[in-house]
């Protein structure tokens, strides 16, 4: 197994590398951080010894990997960022920038209001000629500023079908550049992770997976029902902080599993029919029919 870690960049506290400000909120956009979470996370790591190792199977916005080495300076926390949001940390510059060049535009319209005709062609034809010349666009944090209702949208092929609004964020994020400090940081499958730390003595897994029917559009691989569930196998037997929510019904479904631990797949010896259905023109679905043969 080959796992490739970088290192991030460094900040001394204390005679270790480790951020030297806590932020209790992800610097930029990200669907599911934990900001509501942070002060009572931080009650709960505080409890583990310095000689913990941490790793962040999910590491998302980096938040709880960042609050983890703050309070853990000495500890080992490792960071999954399969998302690749040290690359948006890294482009906050640009980010500002290209805000900073679509601003004028927006504040043409009322707050909040949506931007129409040409003053809309021009912003899209600013954010086309960034993405041209500098080959890269935030575009979940560019859509804080364009989009309403928690909508992010990741290429510009997405963004152009949606209605902008002036959302614009009035000030520049402010640079980061030792929020991930002190981290050690791989990008791959949390599996492959989970497998690679599972036998490390004082080991404590952070769990915190994309919710089970919630939007998961700005992640980089689709969520089935069995990817949720895949996910509590790595719980069995370790030190974990894992994250749900009561969308998810995923711990009443634990509790029902253990109320009928003999039970086993009531599908197994079914065969298996799918029929392609439609509600609308834009809503599609598929009717399943299991039976078992005779």
């Amino acid at each position: 197994m080959s796992l490739k870690f970088c290192n991030s960049t460094e900040n001394i506290r204390g005679g270790v590398n480790c951020p030297s400000k806590l932020h209790l909120s992800a610097p930029l956009p990200f669907v599911g951080q934990k900001r509501m979470f942070a002060r009572r996370f931080i009650d709960i790591i505080k409890q583990y010894p310095a000689g913990t190792v941490f790793v962040d199977l999910f590491g998302g916005s980096g938040l709880l990997s960042h609050i983890t080495k703050y309070h853990h300076p000495r500890a080992r926390v490792i960071y999954n960022d399969f998302d690749n949001y040290r690359r948006r940390i890294a482009n906050i510059p640009r980010t500002n920038a290209l805000l900073q060049s679509i601003r004028p535009i927006a504040s043409e319209f009322p707050r909040n209001k949506l931007i129409t005709g040409v003053a809309r062609d021009r912003i899209i034809d600013v954010i086309t000629r960034e993405e041209r010349d500098y080959g890269y666009v935030d575009y979940i944090t560019l859509s804080a500023s364009l989009l309403f209702s928690m909508k992010y949208r990741t290429s510009l092929e997405a963004l152009r079908k949606e209605g902008f609004y002036n959302r614009i964020r009035q000030t520049d994020y402010p640079i980061c550049s030792d929020y991930l400090s002190g981290l050690e940081i791989v990008s791959c499958d949390y599996m492959e992770l989970f497998e690679h730390y599972k036998d490390t003595p004082g080991v404590v897994f952070l769990v915190d997976p994309p919710y089970l029917f919630t939007e998961t559009g700005t992640y980089s691989e689709s969520w089935r029902l069995a990817d949720y569930l895949d996910v509590l196998t790595v719980l069995a037997g370790h030190s974990f902080i894992y994250f749900t929510s009561d969308k998810s019904s995923i711990i009443e479904l634990c509790e029902w599993m253990g109320r009928h631990q003999s039970m086993g797949n009531p599908f197994e010896r079914c065969l298996r029919a799918d029929f392609n259905a439609s509600m609308n023109f834009n809503s599609h679905y598929t009717d399943i029919m299991l039976f078992t043969p005779q």
